[in-house]
């Protein structure tokens, strides 16, 4: 019989089973309590229940824990400092999606060298995400394989579905069990309406394949996830680049979100198409968003910026040691000293629409 299956199949490696990679990672108290009180305000924040802005700052990927480790110390006591006002979460994204090839992240390839050690990735990653929570910091995350949030998804506050997933069933069945609040990227494309159907398919019960605790294939039926929000991330369509965080975008969604029935709540992603891909021009983006739309769209609950300890971007090198400490090899991050400028500047602005909710 002429051979028919895994004719483009390399190797089938076993994987560490979840319940495993927990037992040596286990949850501490700090680190439970981290999540669950994060998550408790994130979703009223989005429900509009709680009037603080929501923030998620941080490198646009993870490749270096003990630069990932400094960063949270420093944003852990903007966290803390600003807390009255603003919520702040460390974007700790380890899954990278790619138009067509490159570097997939830290859990994927750890090493950056091609050998997609995937279980050292997720051990790493669950490592680095245990100390991040443990210091007080709640974190955020893409979720980009329905396999991974099995191994890490207890140590993340908020996720998000990306702009090249959002009209992926697959990734829709998965938001709708997720423990934690879910942030909807409107495609590529610029398309609102995709964003908006995965918020709603999400709300609603699925079954789908995935695997148990103890790594065994299985069918999951979930409850469907209810918090959630729309991150405007501007587009990108036959190289015409576009932002959409304007007046008249941000009105769009409220009224696609309030006729699907859902509570306009929009995240603003003032990196990519929002910024020219220019990560200098974000504290602009920034800025705008914090002069003219806190006062007119109470919609607008969040912020997301691409921030690193230093700036700019570096290219991934074979040579681990070639690369420059805390600058992103993915897309351009502001430095520390600009962010904790914008951080400010966002808890000043955020000072009259807090006056205004007491009045």
């Amino acid at each position: 019989m002429r051979r028919v299956d895994d004719l483009h199949v390399l190797t089938l490696t076993p994987l560490i089973a979840p319940r495993v990679l927990k037992e040596q990672f286990p949850l501490t108290e700090v680190a439970g309590n981290t999540v669950f009180e994060a998550r408790e305000v994130i979703k009223r924040i989005v429900r509009r229940q709680d009037p603080r802005l929501l923030l998620v700052v941080g490198p646009c990927s993870i490749h270096d824990p003990a630069a990932a480790v400094e960063y949270a110390q420093k944003l852990y006591q903007a966290h803390r400092r600003f807390q009255d006002r603003l919520f702040i979460v460390m974007r700790v994204f380890m899954e990278k999606p790619r138009t067509t090839t490159g570097w997939r992240g830290f859990i994927n390839d750890p090493h950056m060298n091609g050998e997609f050690n995937m279980e050292e990735g997720l051990r790493k990653a669950r490592e680095l995400l245990l100390q991040i929570n443990n210091l007080g910091m709640p974190t955020a995350a893409e979720m980009l394989d329905p396999i991974s949030p099995q191994y890490i998804s207890d140590l993340v506050s908020m996720t998000a579905i990306g702009a090249r997933t959002v009209e992926s069933q697959p990734h829709r069945a998965m938001a709708s069990g997720l423990s934690m609040p879910v942030g909807y990227k409107n495609s590529t494309d610029g398309n609102i309406q995709v964003a908006v159907n995965a918020f709603v398919s999400a709300t609603t019960a699925h079954s789908f394949l995935g695997i148990t605790q103890d790594g065994i294939s299985c069918v999951v039926k979930t409850l469907g996830n209810p918090d959630g929000m729309i991150i405007m991330r501007g587009s990108r369509t036959g190289g015409v680049i576009r932002s959409n965080y304007d007046t008249v975008s941000l009105a769009q969604v409220e009224e696609k979100m309030q006729a699907a029935k859902l509570t306009p709540s929009i995240m603003i992603d003032c990196s990519h198409a929002n910024s020219n891909y220019d990560h200098t021009q974000q504290e602009t983006v920034w800025n705008t968003v914090l002069e003219e739309h806190l006062s007119r769209h109470e919609s607008v609950v969040g912020m997301m910026i691409e921030s690193n300890l230093n700036e700019g971007k570096q290219s991934g090198s074979p040579d681990l040691s070639q690369l420059r400490y805390g600058v992103s090899i993915t897309d351009g991050c502001v430095g520390w000293e600009t962010t904790e400028n914008m951080l400010q500047n966002a808890y000043d602005a955020m000072a009259t629409r807090m006056s205004e909710v007491s009045a």
